[in-house]
């Protein structure tokens, strides 16, 4: 892993970005990676068919909670549907780390994308990928 991305990941780490909740909310989701014990909640409120706003709380390890604040910047201002079509590798691309290799930390970057997903289904019926389809509330 390079320095650069180490470096990234740790300030969203410590300096998450979009962390706390929203209430009232129109869309809320909460997940947790049973393996490692991270878990991540997802509130958003809608314009229209736009995110206007969305948040996350958690806890667990840096990938994952690093990986949950860049998604959060990747969510705002985007459509439902555009969100609910986004690529896993998206989100990986953003983290910049190759975690393909290593299942447990992939299960912990992609919790989040996981819980913004469900939230998306819940709230505005966009289909749940076949891969999020037994992703359960806690």
């Amino acid at each position: 892993m390079s320095d650069l991305y180490r470096e990234l990941i740790l300030d969203h780490y410590k300096n998450p970005r979009n962390h706390g909740e929203l209430d009232p909310c129109d869309a809320h989701a909460q997940g947790q990676n049973p393996l490692c014990g991270d878990d991540i909640a997802i509130s958003m409120n809608f314009s229209g068919d736009d995110v206007s706003e969305v948040r996350f709380t958690g806890r667990g390890c840096a990938i994952s909670q690093a990986a949950a604040s860049m998604l959060m910047e990747l969510v705002e201002g985007r459509s439902v549907t555009e969100l609910a079509e986004l690529p896993k590798e998206e989100l990986l691309d953003e983290i910049g780390v190759p975690l393909e290799k290593n299942p447990a930390r992939l299960k912990c970057a992609l919790l989040s994308l996981g819980v913004l997903k469900l939230a998306l289904h819940r709230a505005k019926g966009t289909p749940l990928p076949e891969e999020w389809a037994g992703f359960e509330e806690r």
